[in-house]
């Protein structure tokens, strides 16, 4: 068997904790350990061979180093050029798999799910592994605890071994419809985690979908391998439509059979799904960070970077970042998603980014900006490297604040200690080494006509992201 882990995903609904650069997966919402973080331990007691992420190349490193951080070494992470959903995704992650084992048994999981049971969710995956042997295309139903409008739902036929052969996929449903559904033994929640044999998913998907087989099978035969990613061609996954595995496969295939999974499973796909989730205190508020309630009851209060204090209410998100803040009724925290729908109309920066950004050589926090300068805090790690680089349309001033930096501008090398500075003039060829132990950092204050992050020609980039 070989896990799938999908990481796709943006997380809309979880800002502004959950941006488009670094998204709910990568985050520790409810555990000291991330969702991807935990995804990968759930593995742990089942036989499995090394797992298999496919994620957007935009986090391939958050994924690389999230991995480590848990000890997870041997990993495929394969690297998407731009989202199609979740069908090509497992399409070329089953290829990849069918190279390494013949014709594997797929477990494909999602990475931004919680699952409190572990020994619970363990079994389950056991008992679905003879009807995927056979040739099934398992998928695990939800049993519901309560008439939930937010997710789909998977009616129950037959019998099929310890499953269910699928009657029928049902889309998100209205209120009294979801209190049918509860009220019968047939119907389960569409959790979107699978099992089958990679050859019996791409011969399904195959008769659907024949063009999609053909073009995630040129982009995988054309995968190269890119400092220890794998690489997808981009042509050829261009051509793929974009299309879900329920839409592409399972409604229409007669061999999806559905294994009932009772593990305390959520999506985290809200703030209010997070607060179900959440612990509580005796009035019913689920906090965390420097929280001070006053007569509030059922609400979240997360704070990020300062004090909130909430008095005299109820039923509300209320979240802290550095560079933004939500309030919300807690029942209208599905509509979230349309905030960040108009800040990507407006071009604004907090859709897609926090104000600390994640680097594979450290990270860099914009402490400051106004007309004409923009001042950071950067974190190197040690032994890492930023890209030789210039900018067209700004200066910078490097001050270190801590360790030693190696510096080079143009033709000189030189090393910089703590309270010396540096000033890099417009045009010069440039970049950043920490040669120590231990983390460097910089102040950098940036003084130009444009200060966009897209200012930036890179000539050589140990990560794989030069333009020359």
């Amino acid at each position: 068997m070989i896990p799938i882990i999908l990481s796709g995903g943006s997380g809309t609904r979880l800002w502004p904790l959950s941006r488009k650069m670094y998204p709910k997966q990568f985050l520790s919402l409810l555990h000291d350990e991330t969702m991807l973080q935990k995804t990968l331990q759930r593995l742990e007691g089942l036989d499995h061979e090394a797992p298999t992420v496919v994620c957007n190349d935009e986090h391939r490193f958050i994924v690389a180093e999230q991995a480590r951080q848990i000890g997870v070494e041997d990993i495929s992470i394969i690297l998407e050029p731009f989202g199609r959903n979740t069908a090509p995704a497992i399409a070329v992650a089953a290829m990849h798999a069918a190279q390494q084992v013949e014709n594997p048994v797929l477990l494909v999981l999602t990475a931004d799910h919680e699952i409190p049971d572990q020994e619970a969710f363990a079994d389950v995956v056991r008992q679905a592994l003879p009807l995927a042997e056979a040739g099934k295309l398992v998928t695990f139903g939800i049993v519901p605890t309560h008439a939930a409008t937010g997710y789909g739902y998977i009616k129950r036929g037959a019998a099929s071994s310890n499953g269910y052969i699928v009657d029928q996929f049902v889309e998100k449903p209205d209120r009294d419809t979801a209190l049918r559904y509860l009220e019968s033994d047939d119907y389960y929640w569409n959790s979107g985690m699978f099992m089958f044999r990679a050859q019996a998913y791409l011969d399904e998907l195959e008769r659907f979908k024949p063009d999609m087989v053909a073009h995630c099978a040129q982009a995988a035969a054309n995968m190269r391998e890119d400092i220890g990613f794998l690489r997808l061609d981009a042509d050829a996954f261009a051509k793929c439509d974009a299309d879900s595995i329920d839409y592409a496969v399972m409604e229409k295939t007669d061999l999806a059979c559905v294994m009932p999974m009772d593990a305390g499973w959520s999506d985290i796909g809200s703030w209010s799904s997070l607060w179900e989730q959440g612990e509580k205190d005796e009035h019913g508020n689920a906090t965390r960070g420097d929280v001070m309630t006053t007569d509030t009851e059922n609400s979240i209060v997360h704070a990020e970077s300062r004090l909130v204090a909430t008095v005299g209410v109820s039923d509300l998100v209320i979240v802290e970042t550095q560079d933004a803040v939500l309030v919300a009724s807690r029942d209208k925290a599905q509509e979230v998603k349309q905030i960040v729908a108009q800040l990507a109309r407006d071009s604004r920066e907090e859709e897609n980014f926090h104000r600390i950004v994640y680097r594979p050589w450290g990270s860099f926090d914009s402490v400051d900006a106004g007309d004409g300068y923009k001042v950071k805090r950067i974190s190197v790690k040690p032994g890492a490297r930023l890209s030789k680089q210039m900018h067209h349309h700004r200066a910078e001033h490097w001050v270190v604040v801590r360790g030693t930096a190696r510096v080079f501008r143009d033709d000189k090398v030189f090393d910089l200690h703590e309270n010396e500075s540096v000033f890099i003039p417009l045009g010069a060829t440039h970049y950043l080494e920490n040669p120590g132990d231990e983390p460097l950092e910089i102040i950098e204050v940036q003084s130009g006509s444009y200060l966009g992050e897209d200012d930036i020609v890179r000539f050589d980039d140990i990560y794989g992201r030069s333009d020359s």
